[in-house]
């Protein structure tokens, strides 16, 4: 968990993916997470975690739909939804805490 707590510990925001491989709606988002890391550079960190290798975290955060995205800044949590997104949604949501 002190992994966790570096990742989400920075002045950039970090938008978190949890998905699973076997998820159909996951895997359609990762070309989304692609296009949306482009489009902020170096603004933002975007970062995937896979529920099935870190299931304590998965379960610690009460992840419970796929995919699960949170947008995290200073270690706080500021915003979280679960489902599919598009990337000018995200895009335009992580650009709030820039």
């Amino acid at each position: 968990m002190s992994k966790f707590g570096e990742l989400i510990e920075t002045k950039v925001p970090v938008l978190l993916d949890f998905y699973a491989e076997w998820d159909e709606a996951c895997k359609g988002m990762h070309p989304v997470l692609r296009d949306v890391a482009a489009a902020l550079g170096d603004k933002a960190r975007v970062i995937k975690i896979d529920i099935e290798k870190n299931k304590e975290l998965a379960e610690a955060l009460r992840v419970k739909g796929l995919p699960t995205l949170m947008i995290y800044k200073g270690g706080e949590m500021k915003w979280r939804q679960s489902g599919e997104q598009d990337a000018n949604t995200l895009i335009g949501l992580v650009k709030e805490y820039v």
